[in-house]
Parts: C-alpha cells; structure tokens; sequence
C-alpha cells in the first residue's frame, strides 16, 4: 500500500462528488481525498495503483491531476 498524492484541478464538492463513482468503484484504492481549501487541490490517494493509473482515473473523470513529489 502506498499514498500518492497528486495537483489537481478538483477544486468544490461539485467536482469531489463528480470522481467520487470513478475513484470509489477502483478496487485497488483504499482510501482518497481531496483538500479543495490548498492551492493545489491536492489528491492524496491510498492503495496499489501507480501514479499513471491514478491520473488515468482522474482524466475518465473529466478532471486533471499531475503527481507531486513526496
């Protein structure tokens, strides 16, 4: 298990509850959330999937995210 955490352009409850479907049916993450109060919208996301996997997700859902360095 590991937390990747990733900018993003996922920035009111409208957009959290938008990826919501697509990050909570991926059986491979644990756990995620989004600070929508940080500048960079930061996802953090706890599980198995690598950063690309994650992005993928997030670009299915209409949204962006970019990894940040740990």
């Amino acid at each position: 298990m590991k937390t990747l955490r990733f900018k993003t352009n996922i920035n009111c409850g409208g957009c959290v509850k938008a990826v919501s479907p697509t990050l909570n049916g991926t059986t491979a993450i644990e756990s995620w959330q989004v600070d929508t109060a940080s500048p960079d919208k930061t996802l953090t996301v706890t599980g198995t999937l690598d950063e690309d996997q994650v992005v993928a997700l997030v670009e299915q859902a209409g949204f962006q995210a970019e990894p940040q360095p740990a």
